[in-house]
């Protein structure tokens, strides 16, 4: 279990954890795949939630995924990309929380994932949190612990 202290260190009392829904890329169900490698190469995302009209949460899409759809084993379909809609190559299977997290569980997740998308119950995408946040929350502890809190080494008890 992370401390109330560690966890006030880890996340800056002045910025939230989550990036709001607002602020995040996004591409829609029924866009083409030519949209989504615009929107994925024009600002630089690995990869981005595919949501609704209504902004319910139904997967990832990626470069490398993209890809794939227009890739045969002799040839790159590029006239692929004007066909197919994001939502015909999505992955379905994506790292969530819903907006009560608990900051352990959100630790655990993104060793393997660049950030993590939150939910409300009825799937509503809501914002990420990235592994940048988090980093930066490590930093702050890194370069800031020894200013708060007297450190010293325990001393180890002879059996």
């Amino acid at each position: 279990m992370i401390s109330e202290r560690m966890k006030k260190m880890l996340v800056d009392s002045d910025s939230s954890l989550v990036k709001p829904a607002e602020e995040v890329a996004v591409i829609g169900l029924t866009n083409r795949l030519n949209h989504a490698m615009l929107i994925l190469t024009s600002d630089k995302y690995a990869i981005v939630p595919v949501l609704d009209e209504q902004s319910k949460m139904y997967g990832l899409i990626s470069l490398p995924t993209i890809m794939q759809s227009i890739i045969n084993i002799e040839d790159v379909e590029f006239e692929k990309l004007a066909e197919i809609e994001a939502r015909e190559v999505m992955d379905t299977d994506y790292p969530y929380v819903y907006e009560d997290f608990e900051l352990e569980e959100v630790l655990r997740m993104l060793v393997n994932h660049a950030f993590i998308t939150v939910v409300d119950e009825n799937n509503y995408f809501k914002g990420i949190i990235t592994r940048s946040e988090i980093l930066k929350g490590t930093n702050r502890i890194a370069h800031d612990f020894e200013k708060l809190y007297e450190v010293r080494e325990k001393e180890m008890i002879e059996q």
